[in-house]
């Protein structure tokens, strides 16, 4: 229910938000009058249980709760399937269910999507000897600073992003990158539709001049000191003063904008939120930035694992290749986030108007 409820303050889905609140309750009402006859029947009363039925009673109803939590912790069983993990974004549920249309349809593969993760456990539970998934979208950029804690510094001279995170993770983790599937989802300056009136800025440096009278937000993770691509590097980087700068919930920052609560926000360039909102997207005319271009991740052996069942995966996996746009995206996260569209129906009709999936 976790990334129910996330899902729903992002989307501003009352409907979805009143939805899981009512499960919880019927969750809530459900143990409480479980646990109250339990009590009654426990306690005294002229219909007293003997003691040892009491600690029988007690002991079930423990190992139930236990295995109910066992239960759902436990990986679903995926034996012989393709298994990925749903992202916590829209723009990776999107990618996966493509991954699922695509493979059911041109090989004999079966494809489980589990629960949703965040990309930080899902690459952990990627990695390793006992890994719980086969691949996962993310973002050339995320695997260099993130999954293995570099930064752009390390890159040598004329080696690309995208081409150092592939060598250094297939050396190090034995996982390797997919081509580029077009997207480049890196972090962007976005400015309200009053800043765009005032100041006619187009370019982040153009905010440099007025910064002091401008509101700044962002999620707490932007203000941390861990990694170059921060708030204070930032401003640094560009010579700017903000009036204030404000951290917010992730789940809540489009909201926050769109209430007047700051003029400037960071945001990913290809979140379909950021139309909704009304932000224009500032040029990273110095460069801060670096690019974050998309590709599924996979273990190096999958191919090889699979190769019985489904030869030409690798073949499948790399139709997404190029094809994949961040305009596409912010089209098609608006779709989802905004229009409340399905994510697999939508990623169905994307595929069907590349020429990659038949109607």
């Amino acid at each position: 229910l976790g990334g129910l409820f996330y899902t729903a303050i992002r989307q501003q889905d009352m409907a979805m938000i009143l939805g899981g609140t009512a499960i919880l309750m019927a969750m809530a009402l459900v143990l409480d009058a479980g646990l109250g006859w339990v009590e009654r029947q426990m306690s005294g009363g002229r219909n007293r249980l003997p003691l040892p039925v009491k600690a029988a009673g007690g002991a079930v109803l423990v190992l139930a709760s236990i295995a109910l939590v066992v239960t759902t912790l436990l990986p679903s069983h995926t034996e012989g399937r393709l298994t990925l993990y749903d992202g916590d974004y829209s723009e990776v549920k999107l990618m996966h269910a493509m991954v699922e249309l695509l493979v059911e349809d041109k090989t004999d593969l079966d494809v489980v999507i589990l629960d949703q993760m965040t990309q930080v456990n899902n690459h952990n539970e990627l990695k390793g000897s006992s890994p719980s998934c086969d691949l996962m979208f993310s973002y050339d950029g995320t695997v260099l600073t993130t999954f293995l804690g570099l930064d752009t510094a390390d890159i040598p001279a004329g080696e690309t992003l995208y081409d150092f995170a592939n060598r250094a993770v297939q050396e190090r983790e034995g996982l390797r990158l997919l081509g580029k599937v077009g997207l480049n989802n890196t972090y962007s300056i976005g400015v309200t539709r009053s800043v765009i009136d005032r100041y006619g800025a187009a370019r982040v440096s153009d905010l440099i001049p007025v910064a002091g009278e401008l509101d700044f937000g962002a999620e707490h993770e932007f203000y941390t000191e861990e990694g170059s691509m921060k708030y204070q590097p930032f401003v640094d980087f560009y010579g700017l003063r903000f009036r204030s700068a404000k951290p917010v919930d992730v789940v809540l920052k489009y909201s926050a904008v769109e209430s007047g609560a700051f003029d400037v926000m960071v945001v990913y360039a290809t979140d379909g939120l950021n139309k909704r909102a009304g932000l224009t997207i500032l040029e990273d005319d110095l460069g801060f930035f670096p690019e974050y271009y998309g590709a599924f991740l996979v273990r190096e052996d999958l191919f090889s694992d699979f190769y019985d069942t489904a030869p030409n995966l690798e073949q499948v996996l790399e139709l997404l290749t190029g094809q994949v746009s961040s305009e596409d995206m912010v089209e098609l996260t608006y779709a989802v986030d905004v229009d409340g569209r399905d994510v697999v129906q939508t990623a169905r009709e994307f595929l069907i108007k590349k020429g990659l999936l038949d109607a």
